[in-house]
Formats: structure tokens, sequence, C-alpha cells
């Protein structure tokens, strides 16, 4: 059976601090599991869908655990690749002053080497919907030039393309980020910006311009992320006009806030697929991304589905109220 979802990008095995502090005073971390499309695919099969990773490991322990999470999970892992000259990329997580601070060891990665050489044309022609994101697209020339070629063989099959800009700075300069994150959101049939990258990209404060921004660079569907204060939901009508809805966050006790958008992705997309009206589906990423919050690193925590449809019949708000343009 073929893959409804594929992933593409690039998993990283994550060293989460059990206290806080900085790195220097810290002595223990939980052990986990990172990458922001890895976590989208593990959202994504724990609430529902069927889901293939296209990425490529180091031939090493780290790998290991990763293919062994992946099977645990359900997601097909036929394609990766194990690279005997490349590592598994590594993350550092501490917290100070409410603050958290990732360290990455990354540079030169296995998944940074894939070439659009080593896709598999049919995975990809025979789902519904890719995956990707601007960090797979950040880490190196050669990963970049790959998401494009999956895009372009996806949308040559007619499959949606969903895209989380995850703007990060450290990895490639401002000038070239915007460049290539908008022609991709351009190609794009969804697209799933954080607030923060937003403006950081299109300059542009008020939540409901940056919507409509997206929107007018030709996705269907636009979910802006606004953090504790939910999402908002840009589509266009039947006529052309644009209809924005917000949707307010489900109140969760919070200890970590990572992963939280990879899981809304996730999320989403399942329920979007499934043919969830646009404004429950957004409901349902914001319980479970609410829900992923609860717990510490980016995949423990991330919910099933009974536990995301208990938080919605519990929750009395939620719905989405219509704003203006």
């Amino acid at each position: 059976m073929h893959a409804q979802i594929v992933a593409l990008g690039e998993p990283m095995l994550e060293f989460n601090a059990t206290r806080e502090g900085s790195l220097s005073e810290v002595d223990r971390f939980a052990v986990g599991y990172g990458g922001d499309t890895s976590n989208f695919a593990v959202a994504a099969s724990r609430l529902g869908g069927r889901v293939a990773y296209l990425t490529a490991l180091g031939a090493d322990a780290f790998g290991d655990r990763f293919m062994d999470l992946w099977a645990g999970e359900g997601i097909d892992t036929r394609h990766v690749r194990r690279d005997p000259e490349a590592s598994t990329g590594i993350y550092f997580i501490s917290r100070k002053a409410g603050q958290h601070y990732f360290t990455y060891y990354r540079k030169g990665s296995a998944a940074s080497r894939l070439s659009p050489a080593d896709l598999p044309a049919a995975v990809l022609e025979n789902a519904r919907l890719l995956h990707v994101s601007g960090i797979s697209q950040a880490i190196s020339e050669q990963a970049c030039d790959t998401v494009f070629a999956a895009i372009a063989i996806a949308r040559a099959a007619g499959v949606k393309i969903s895209y989380d800009p995850n703007l990060r700075l450290k990895l490639w300069p401002i000038e070239r980020a915007r460049a290539v994150i908008h022609e991709t959101v351009r190609l794009a049939d969804l697209v799933l910006p954080s607030y923060e990258d937003a403006v950081a990209l299109c300059g542009l404060e008020a939540p409901e311009a940056i919507a409509a921004h997206y929107l007018d660079m030709g996705p269907g569907v636009v979910v802006l992320k606004l953090g504790g204060e939910g999402a908002l939901l840009a589509t266009r009508g039947a006529g052309g006009d644009r209809r924005l809805s917000r949707f307010p966050a489900f109140p969760v006790a919070s200890v970590d806030m990572t992963g939280a958008g990879d899981t809304f992705d996730g999320a989403f997309v399942v329920a979007w697929l499934s043919g969830m009206a646009l404004d429950e589906a957004v409901r349902f990423a914001n319980a479970a991304g609410a829900l992923t919050t609860t717990g510490l690193g980016a995949v423990t925590p991330i919910p099933r589905r009974p536990a995301v449809e208990r938080l919605l019949a519990q929750a009395d708000q939620g719905r989405g109220e219509e704003v203006r343009p």
C-alpha cells in the first residue's frame, strides 16, 4: 500500500537538559528525537496518516535509533539512505530563565548530502501530499536542489505540496532564505508559517496582512501559527475574495514548546486529507499542538488521536471567528 503522506528532510537526535541551566551547568539529558519533518512524520502517523519518510542517516548508532523509532511508529522507511561517510545530526536543548537554547551539530550530516538522484519518483508520484520545510532547504545547496526536485516530481503527478518555511537564520542569510522560501510558497498548495518566521520574511506585522500576503502568492490554503494566540486560517471564497478566520489556542499546562509547530502541521495535513472541513482541521491541529507542549522533547509528547479528540470534546472554545483581511 502506498504512503498517503511523504515527508522529506533532516532528522536529528535530541539531547534535552533535564533541569534548567546553560550547557556548561547541566550534566544530565533526556535523549529524544528531533528534526522538523521527522517530527511531522511521527505526528501524522500517530494521528492516523499513512506516512513515508525520505532522508539519509549516518551508518551510526544514532541513525539506528531513528530507524527503530520510525519502525515503531509505522512509518515507511524503505527509501531512507544510510551514508557510511557522514553522520546523523544531533542537537542539545538547554533552558534558562524561561528561554530555550539550541546547540546544533549538523554540518555535513547525511541528510545534507541527499541529491535529486536519491529521490524515489514512484513514492512521490503515488502519494497524496508531499511535506517539506525551509530547514530541509537550508542545510545545504544540494539538499535545497533535492527539495525542489521532489516538488517538481510531485506536482507533475498532481500531488499536493505542504510547506512550513521554518526559518533558521543560523543556517543561511535572510536574503537567500527569503528568495528560496517565497519561491517555494508559490509552488505549494498549503503553507504553514509561524508568526515570527513570517514577520522576518515579509516585513509585515499584522497577522491578517501576513496571511493575505502569503495567500496572494498562490497557495490555496495558508495557516499562520500564532503560538499561544492560536492560528489564523486564510482561504479564497468562490468569488476569489479572501476569507480569514482566527482560532484561539487550547489552554494546557505547557512545559516545552519544542516541536509543537511540527505536530500542528502533521495534524492539519491528516485532518485536511481526511476531508475534514478546514475550520475543524485547524481546531484539530491546535489541539494536537497544544498537547505536545505538555511534555519534554519534540516526539515523546506528540499525542495520538484519542487524546486530541478528548481535548476537543472537553473544550468550549476554539471555534473560528471570521476577521477582515
